[in-house]
């Protein structure tokens, strides 16, 4: 595996055991060592290859990485400035509001519907293919990928999802059919994820910073901010389970 140097390796040793004891037991190892992007890097994108294995995504995500296929081959990326959403900072529109009581909100009954809406297919700029969208089916299956859905009387309305590993819930994607259902979503996240409290330490990730987003509260860390806040947020009582 590689990138401009050496992000991450083959090994054959089991990696040290992180399992935190309100998450499910798994037997999810990797063939892979990952080292979190330095603090200089300049680019988003910091090594390339491995696999979407359940103990790859998790060491992937514990070190401040993430996947996205690009072309044939799968990049991991640490951004130079990490979108989050802070969950007592958060304070939602009236027009937010608003739009979530309109929903029903329900939380893991759909997942691979989830994963399929976000997608979007037919679309050739979506990212997610069928290997990613089995590996986080994986994932969901072992407990540590969630969905958070918005239904209405005509069905799935639209949704997200994303892993959940200690206090940090790193949010993949959202879709929505109906207007402003990913929204509901979303805010139905944040409060799910404020309910075991220590609302200031968790770590709701968003990748990169869009309009959109920006529209929902979320806001830029440096690389090194976020390696921070990611170590402190990986020790505390998951908000899933």
């Amino acid at each position: 595996m590689r990138r401009g140097g050496d992000g991450c390796n083959r090994t054959s040793q089991r990696p040290p055991n992180l399992h935190h004891a309100a998450v499910p037991e798994t037997h999810a190892h990797s063939a892979w060592s990952f080292e979190p992007a330095p603090d200089d890097h300049p680019d988003d994108l910091w090594a390339l290859g491995a696999d979407l294995e359940p103990g790859t995504l998790l060491a992937a995500y514990r070190v401040g990485l993430f996947p996205m296929p690009i072309g044939p081959r799968l990049g991991w990326f640490s951004p130079r400035r990490r979108a989050i959403v802070t969950l007592d900072g958060f304070r939602p529109s009236r027009s937010l509001r608003r739009a979530a009581r309109r929903y029903e909100i329900r939380v893991d009954t759909v997942f691979a519907d989830v994963v399929a809406g976000c997608a979007r297919p037919g679309d050739p700029h979506s990212w997610i293919d069928g290997g990613v969208e089995a590996a986080y089916g994986r994932l969901h299956e072992l407990g540590w990928a969630h969905s958070v859905e918005a239904w209405d009387l005509d069905g799935l309305a639209g949704g997200l999802y994303g892993v959940s590993i200690g206090g940090l819930f790193a949010a993949e994607s959202m879709f929505h059919r109906r207007t402003d259902a990913s929204k509901a979503a979303f805010v139905a996240l944040v409060e799910q994820l404020r309910r075991p409290g220590d609302a200031s330490r968790r770590l709701l990730d968003v990748q990169w910073l869009t309009p959109h987003l920006a529209t929902l509260g979320a806001t830029e860390l440096s690389r090194a901010q976020y390696r921070v806040r990611l170590a402190d947020a990986l020790g505390l009582r998951p908000a899933f389970g």
